[in-house]
């Protein structure tokens, strides 16, 4: 009895190494593969598309948004002045305030006004509501007039901002308008709301007819001086000789007639 458990027991022993080394032997031969890894592709910007840069604020997008910006939006494509903006956003660290008229500010000109300007005069018109430097609300009462703008400075180009309590007055010497609300602010970019379109001098001043040169005065007529009183100058004439040939000749006649009177006398002898 005792024999056959050793036996047993053996036998149990070789199957179980012979267990223990077939499974060793299946996970050598086909070692667990680690699951592949995806790699995203970033999406290529296509050239009429160009990615924009992460953080940078859209300037149009925003009045876009805001509403009623329309024909500022389609002055600041047709100038390229909307790329400027964005570039200046990109690389300055003072920042850009914005005065934006609105659909009505623009309604209020002259029909025709915006076509009689030629490119450059648009793009001009468009700068001059640009202050290169971030102005809060605040700001505006101690910034110093007149403010520059992309537009200049200058005599032609004047922008003046008187801050009152409750509001922003805006002169150009052609405008007289106030901000009108916030569309938006970020510390960096400042869109004010107006109600007119800022009219640079440079620009709309030049526009007005020139004024005709002044007539000359008629002179007044002289009147005519009767020619009986008008004493013409006598040139000087010399008159000895006549005076002497007149005292010669009474004086001969003088002499014939004593001589006539003495023959008388004598024959009355």
């Amino acid at each position: 009895m005792k024999q056959q458990y050793s036996i047993f027991s053996f036998s149990m022993l070789l199957l179980s190494l012979c267990y223990i080394n077939t499974f060793a032997q299946s996970q050598t031969a086909a070692p667990a593969q680690a699951p592949a890894v995806v790699v995203a592709q970033p999406p290529v910007a296509t050239p009429t598309q160009a990615a924009a840069p992460h953080g940078i604020t859209n300037v149009t997008k925003i009045l876009e948004k805001a509403g009623h910006f329309t024909i500022f939006i389609r002055l600041l494509r047709s100038t390229q002045e909307e790329n400027h903006l964005f570039s200046a956003l990109n690389d300055s660290s003072s920042g850009v305030t914005i005065f934006a008229p609105t659909d009505g500010a623009f309604s209020e000109l002259k029909s025709g006004t915006l076509n009689t300007l030629s490119d450059g005069d648009k793009s001009e018109l468009v700068k001059f509501h640009v202050v290169p430097t971030f102005l809060s609300t605040s700001q505006f009462q101690t910034v110093s007039n007149p403010l520059g703008t992309w537009a200049g400075t200058g005599s032609r180009l004047p922008l003046n901002v008187t801050s009152y309590p409750n509001s922003v007055n805006i002169t150009t010497g052609l405008t007289n308008t106030s901000l009108s609300g916030t569309v938006y602010t970020d510390n960096q970019l400042a869109i004010y709301k107006i109600e007119k379109v800022l009219l640079p001098k440079d620009i709309f001043a030049s526009k007005a007819p020139a004024p005709a040169p002044a007539a000359p005065a008629p002179e007044k007529p002289t009147k005519a001086v009767p020619a009986a009183n008008v004493e013409s100058p006598v040139a000087p004439v010399d008159i000895s000789s006549a005076v002497t040939f007149m005292h010669n000749n009474v004086v001969g006649s003088l002499v014939i007639v004593a001589a006539a009177m003495f023959a008388c006398h004598v024959e009355g002898f």
